[in-house]
């Protein structure tokens, strides 16, 4: 089942991205206890994102358009996001 947050992840990165393939995978469980585990079960996320707009761009910078997009979720009511980033083919 898909929380809000989860929803709200997939919809930010569609609208800014038009990705090819687009994962959010909820990570809470694993961290349930640990620091950042805020008790909603949407607080560690791995985004795996393929679109076009990351051609020739650098690992760094692919992090930080993702979490541009994302606006004020990492850090805030996310604690932990993984990015994996791609162009297609790659």
């Amino acid at each position: 089942m898909t929380g809000p947050i989860q929803q709200e992840i997939e919809r930010l990165l569609t609208e800014a991205f038009s990705p090819t393939r687009l994962a959010v995978i909820n990570d809470s469980a694993s961290h349930a206890g640990h620091m950042g585990d805020d008790g909603t079960g949407e607080s560690h996320f791995t985004v795996e994102i393929e679109s076009v707009r990351f051609a020739g761009e650098s690992r760094l910078n692919r992090q930080r358009m993702v979490n541009r997009a994302l606006g004020d979720l990492p850090g805030q009511r996310v604690h932990a996001l993984a990015i994996k980033a791609r162009a297609p083919g790659e």
